[in-house]
């Protein structure tokens, strides 16, 4: 048996014997899913996402490739592909280093310390960048939308974690919105209640 064959299964072995949630494609150890928690204390914590790992055939001295299935916001991580920039894996990956070593340690700290000045996501970085507090809060609502634990589990994710669904990103924008300034219309009925006799507050909204 080769040794990249030995380290391929003994690395494997762990990460399925720690608490990670591990589905092998096939029976196949150079292709499987994981289950991976939003690291605690962090605007992603509470969330679930499916990550896609394949390991090459010369790991561990090539790297493996991770992918994100369901949506997540972040600057590092493309929205529509899922596709993971960490230079631990692109560019100073070392056999040293394991596939528990990355769900463990290198993709938590990526989550908790975003590098903007790297972007897959333009505008996570941008947002990042220009408005930390609405960044967060544009992160947690990605994690309700995106990475319910149980909705993973039960399969229920449907185009989210298919990547489909071309409306998503504008749906998204809307609902977010949607708690900022008054539109046209509320500023028309305010107009209008100014003009009248009634002592009703004007603008008032039933919410």
């Amino acid at each position: 048996m080769s040794s990249p064959k030995r380290r391929i299964e003994s690395d494997v072995m762990k990460l399925l014997m720690s608490d990670y949630d591990v589905s092998l494609v096939d029976d196949n150890m150079q292709e499987f899913y994981v289950h991976f928690l939003g690291p605690k204390e962090s605007p992603y914590e509470g969330g679930m996402w499916r990550i896609h790992v394949e390991l090459p055939d010369q790991y561990p001295y090539k790297s493996p490739s991770i992918g994100f299935q369901n949506k997540i916001y972040h600057p590092n991580i493309d929205e529509s592909s899922g596709s993971v920039c960490l230079d631990v894996i692109n560019q100073t990956w070392s056999p040293m280093f394991d596939i528990f070593n990355i769900f463990d340690t290198f993709l938590p700290q990526l989550l908790n310390y975003p590098n903007a000045s790297d972007p897959l996501n333009g505008d996570a970085s941008s947002l990042y960048l220009r408005d930390k507090n609405m960044y967060l809060e544009k992160v947690k609502f990605y994690v309700r939308k995106y990475a319910d634990p149980k909705l993973l589990k039960q399969g229920t994710f449907g185009e989210d974690i298919d990547g489909e669904g071309e409306n998503d990103d504008n749906d998204d924008d809307d609902e977010l919105s949607s708690v900022d300034g008054s539109g046209d219309d509320d500023d028309a009925d305010m107009e209008v209640a100014d003009d009248s006799d009634d002592d009703d507050i004007p603008g008032e909204m039933d919410l």
